[in-house]
């Protein structure tokens, strides 16, 4: 089991940046995902998740919702994370997270995600 997040950098107050999850290794198409950030100095935070399938139900964190937008391409084995309107209290490692539950829960704990990526940095600078 892989994941893989790229798409992270150094942006201004205001950007956007479209973060990418590349997953191999399980049946992608039949998980939820999610999205978390981890501040420094801070604990895990849920971002957004997304259903299995064609991801049709989605949830977001209060943080997140009206700027971000969590989708994913079953072909690619990907999910994304668009993020508009950055803002500094945004920087952080951004993860992606499989949840394997078989119920499509509204599931925002990150021990409730069995698998998880590296990581990729966002910094927003002002």
């Amino acid at each position: 089991v892989q994941l893989v997040e790229s798409g992270g950098g150094l942006v201004q107050v205001g950007d956007s940046l479209r973060l990418s999850c590349a997953a191999s290794g399980f049946p992608f198409s039949n998980y939820a995902m999610g999205w978390f950030r981890q501040a420094q100095g801070k604990e895990r935070e849920f971002v957004a998740r997304l259903s299995r399938g064609g991801g049709h139900i989605t949830y977001y964190s209060d943080t997140a919702r009206g700027r971000f937008t969590i989708s994913r391409d079953n072909a690619k084995n990907t999910v994304y994370l668009q993020m508009n309107s950055l803002k500094a209290e945004d920087t952080a490692i951004y993860y992606c997270a499989a949840d394997t539950h078989p119920i499509d829960l509204r599931r925002t704990q990150p021990t409730e995600y069995e698998y998880w990526g590296q990581g990729t940095q966002v910094t927003v600078s002002s």
